[in-house]
């Protein structure tokens, strides 16, 4: 089987260092962007330019691969080509102080707008002083007072004319009209008053009620007059003020002309303030002069706190924004998303106005880009409810109800919601996107867009000249050494082992980027100047160093000889599986030996790894495909009979994959035929019912570690791993392996059927029917068929036990559990052990 040997140049790719035309990576330019992902590339400027809403865009790719990066990169050129974009201000609704109003401003006015704002307030309140303290002002409400002082004084004549009748006089004090009894045609005094006798009382308390009902007009008229005073007072302050009202705010007016929501809040505002004249007549308190538990004890409210209702929250700032702005947001709770509404503890009260609202990751990238990572988002679910009802009603409403403590608030402000335009982008992972995917239907609704990240890419000239330029940009944004073109090549090596891929690259170029860090780190612990390939060499042997004393300790076990391990010789039933261990950043290959026995019965193959637990799903699986393989092959003439037990052996851990179900296969042929298997032969590789072999994964891993314990315990040129023909191209071996085919001492076997792995394991044809169905004699097949045969004829005796046990079924049906039943149970009738419902309780 020589032909199905590999060649030394089929076991890696090696990059060569001549390939490159330059001195050292300073010579190159340095790269923006990343490497390939071409894919990801297009579906993500198509989500950035599409402005219909639902065309959000999801990233999938893993960690490492530059995704967060460039899709940061990608989104800043595309919001540099947008407008930045307005302000927003939540300013007081004067008619409903528990609404809050939003208003819309242009960019950087915001500021402008409340500058202008509270300037004229201020210059409100002064001149308001000035004004009502001005001797114009006294004059004309002078004027007016005389005036009502006129009317009241001929009311009050005419009232006396009448009172004189009944023996009262009216008189105007500071309570208003009052009316004293007379005596002897003069006011009576108190002491008069209390030595009135009863008589005298009643006679008084009648002409009274008879007074009362004759001057309810001038009463009336009197009211009147007063009334009049005040409205014509009001409309003189009114007068006064609004002239200067007019003058500070038709200003602001001219210089916002364009927007409707601000003229309309200064027309509300200057009629605020009219109607709150008498709080600008006050003089400004002095902050040092207000004691506010002071003033909380007596009941009085801090005059400076009026003014709080004139102030503006400029919600949403991007005076320093010159495109659309881009957020990453990398704590997405509710609040960070939404928003919220602070809350102040005064003297045991929470209070809250439109001042304390506070804007929220959707608020700030109103008019560009929100980046998200799925794992954050996802595990806020009020964050991701709150997230997927703003993109669907395109704005944002602030839940009042919850402050940012967590606490509910029964009494507490609903500030008006914001529209907002924003493309959301969720970066994570391929499982998480398909969950939601499935799951979610507002998902779909939203994120319409998915750009995934390839975890590799194709190994051509045009990657190659660019991954030496990411060396190159690499060395330059971190102060590195650069590195010489012999380096650089390794790199390009280590890229492929990493893809698992001849003809690929890894794509993770993060863990690329922390290998060129160490390797500059050894240049520089050399004294060197450039970064050689022994700097990178070194790197990796250090990097491997730190992670793998758990195979340095196997393979200690292995030398000990306290696992088992034949690597010459031949034995029946006995071969060496490989299998990969993972250790968190490092994996390894292991050798185990797996022995099969076949012995006569019906149980079929049994797992001894599933009997004990200690298997996952799909090694299960692929024991059970043996199953299909043996009765396609041997069994289309008659039951296939036979119990079988396979094993790993001294494997104390589970096991998962169906990587060795070819492994298995062979050890059970070499059981059933008698023929061995070489022992300086390891196998990896997955079989299906046709006996084709099928690729596995970790194979460089696999057949370093089957190398290591052969040079351990000696090489002798027999020694090889057999392995699918798939797998060809994902071998990137150490060149210590290849040295070593080169010299004949280690081989590697590719293979496409397992007649081809049987044969140069055992070194015997693995046989043909010919067109009576019978095998090639002493093949391995006739070898097996002979065998199946021979397990399923039972001794005499026990045929003649089974027709006895038959006849007493037939006769007397109650009779299956009897004992020569259950000695020699056929299959139907396995289940009655009783081992056979405590095994499946386990499971």
């Amino acid at each position: 089987m020589e032909y199905l040997k590999l060649k030394p140049e089929q076991l890696n790719n090696k990059c060569e260092s001549k390939r490159f035309e330059f001195k050292t990576t300073e010579d190159l330019p340095p790269i923006r962007g990343i490497i390939g992902q071409e894919r990801a590339k297009k579906a993500l400027q198509f989500g950035l330019n599409v402005t219909k809403k639902g065309y959000n865009i999801y990233v999938s790719g893993q960690w490492g691969t530059g995704r967060n990066s460039f899709v940061n990169m990608l989104t800043e050129e595309q919001a540099v080509k947008q407008p930045a974009p307005s302000d927003w201000l939540y300013v007081n609704n004067f008619k409903d102080q528990y609404h809050p109003i939003a208003i819309k401003i242009d960019n950087g006015e915001g500021k402008n707008f409340i500058k202008y704002v509270e300037r004229s307030i201020r210059f409100l309140r002064k001149g308001m002083e000035e004004i009502f303290s001005s001797r114009d002002y006294e004059n004309a409400r002078q004027k007016l007072v005389e005036e009502y002082n006129v009317h009241s004084a001929n009311v009050i004549e005419k009232l006396n004319f009448v009172g004189e009748k009944y023996g009262f006089l009216f008189s105007l004090s500071e309570k208003g009209i009052v009316s004293i009894p007379l005596k002897d045609g003069k006011p009576m005094n108190e002491e008069e008053y209390k030595t009135i006798t009863q008589e005298e009382y009643d006679k008084m308390m009648g002409n009274s009620q008879k007074l009362n009902l004759e001057t309810i007009d001038l009463f009336n008229r009197l009211r009147l007059e007063e009334e009049n005073l005040r409205n014509k007072l009001k409309s003189l302050d009114e007068q006064m003020g609004r002239h200067l009202v007019k003058f500070h705010l038709d200003t602001i007016k001219e210089k916002f002309k364009n927007n409707d929501d601000i003229k309309k809040y200064l027309e509300f505002l200057e009629e605020d303030i009219i109607e709150n004249l008498d709080e600008f007549k006050q003089e400004e308190a002095e902050s040092d002069e207000q004691n506010p538990l002071a003033m909380f004890a007596m009941g009085q409210q801090n005059p400076e706190a009026f003014f709080e209702r004139y102030r503006i929250n400029l919600f949403v700032d991007n005076s320093e924004t010159q495109s659309a702005p881009v957020v990453f947001e990398s704590n997405p709770t509710y609040f960070n998303l939404a928003g919220s509404i602070e809350y102040l503890n005064e003297m045991g009260v929470m209070k809250t106005d439109f001042t304390m609202i506070k804007p929220g990751a959707l608020h700030r990238a109103n008019g560009g880009y929100l980046i998200l990572l799925a794992k954050d988002i996802l595990a806020n679910p009020f964050a991701w409810k709150s997230l997927k009802r703003s993109l669907l009603d395109e704005s944002v409403s602030i839940d009042s109800r919850i402050s940012s403590s967590g606490a509910l608030v029964s009494h507490t402000i609903k500030p008006q919601p914001i529209p907002i335009d924003v493309k959301v982008i969720v970066i994570g992972d391929y499982y998480t996107y398909s969950l939601l995917n499935a799951y979610d239907e507002e998902f779909q609704k939203l994120f319409k867009v998915m750009a995934d990240f390839d975890e590799d890419m194709e190994r051509n000239d045009e990657n190659i000249t660019k991954f030496a330029r990411f060396i190159s940009t690499k060395c330059e944004t971190d102060h590195l050494n650069h590195f010489m073109p012999d380096a650089v090549a390794m790199l390009v090596d280590h890229a492929t082992r990493l893809a698992d891929d001849q003809t690929k690259l890894t794509a993770h170029l993060k863990t690329l980027g922390d290998i060129v860090i160490e390797a500059d780190a050894w240049a520089n612990y050399y004294k060197e100047d450039f970064v050689k390939v022994e700097h990178v060499r070194k790197a990796l042997d250090e990097r491997k160093y730190r992670a793998n004393k758990y195979e340095e300790q196997t393979m200690s076990l292995f030398e000990e000889g306290t696992y088992l391990m034949d690597v010459t010789g031949y034995k029946v039933g006995e071969i060496n599986g490989l299998a990969v261990v993972g250790t968190g950043m490092y994996s390894f290959g292991k050798p185990s030996k797996i022995t099969v026995s076949t012995y006569q019965g019906r149980s079929g193959i049994i797992n001894i790894e599933r009997e004990a637990r200690t298997s996952g799903k799909i090694h299960d699986k692929g024991v059970m495909i043996l199953t299909g393989y043996l009765g396609r092959m041997f069994a289309q003439d008659r039951p296939l009979a036979l119990t079988a037990s396979i094993v790993f052996e001294q494997l104390y851990s589970g096991i998962d994959g169906d990587s060795a179900s070819s492994t298995e296969l062979y050890a059970l042929l070499s059981d059933l035929s008698g023929v061995p298997i070489n022992q300086s032969i390891a196998v990896t590789g997955s079989v299906n019912q046709r006996g084709m072999i099928q690729p596995i994964g970790g194979v460089n891993e696999k057949i370093e570690g089957y190398f290591k314990v052969c040079k351990m315990k000696g090489l002798n040129g027999e020694q090889g791993v057999i392995i699918p023909k798939q797998n060809v191209k994902n071998l990137m071996l150490d060149q210590e392996i290849v040295t070593a085919v080169s010299n004949g001492e280690f081989s590697v076997w590719a293979i496409n059927h397992v007649d081809e792995g049987i044969e140069i394991l055992t070194g015997k044809p693995a046989g043909k029917r010919n067109i009576n169905g019978v095998f090639d004699k002493n093949s391995i097949h006739d070898l097996v068929d002979k065998r199946l045969k021979h397990l399923a004829t039972p001794p005499k005796s026990q045929t003649k036990t089974a027709t006895q046990t038959a006849t007493i079924e037939v006769a007397q049906p109650k009779a299956e559990k009897k004992e020569p039943a259950i000695e020699n149970p056929p299959v139907s009738n396995k289940k009655s052990v009783k081992r056979a419902p405590k095994k499946e309780n386990m499971e």
